[in-house]
């Protein structure tokens, strides 16, 4: 199973290691999810870490379409409150903050125009959805089964 990939070549390493009835289950976030569009929009700013490129479904799908590979693709839709994120001061909703962004501490270190943009960008509709009262993130996870 392939979690967390830095490219897609990744997979025909991969498939190449199984044997002749082997199954390999890619399960990343889904480019239309809240997360890829994120990631889209502000990951260089967001991305402090030695990854830095963000791998989708998207991704996957256009790169096994391309090598002519087979794949079946099951989409799982799941949704996360993050209402809290808007609280000012509200520990909770910071901690999901920095989960989101994958930054430690982002309500407070984070620049000014920074965090008015992601802040901005996460109640947008690409992003989440406004239940009221609630601001629900699309938070859509992809597992693609590549033939062998």
């Amino acid at each position: 199973m392939l979690y967390y990939m830095v490219d897609c070549v990744t997979i025909s390493f991969f498939r190449s290691l199984l044997n002749e009835n082997g199954k390999l289950l890619i399960i990343l976030v889904a480019g239309e999810s809240g997360w890829g569009k994120l990631w889209d929009t502000y990951g260089k700013e967001l991305c402090c870490t030695e990854i830095t490129h963000w791998v989708t479904a998207a991704d996957i799908k256009r790169y096994l379409t391309a090598e002519g590979i087979s794949f079946e693709t099951f989409v799982l839709p799941s949704t996360m409150d993050i209402t809290e994120c808007f609280i000012p001061g509200d520990k909770k909703g910071e901690l999901l903050l920095d989960f989101l962004t994958e930054l430690q501490d982002f309500s407070h270190s984070a620049p000014p125009e920074l965090k008015a943009g992601v802040m901005s960008f996460l109640r947008s509709p690409d992003c989440s959805n406004n239940i009221s009262p609630l601001l629900v993130w699309r938070n859509i996870i992809a597992v693609s089964l590549p033939s062998v």
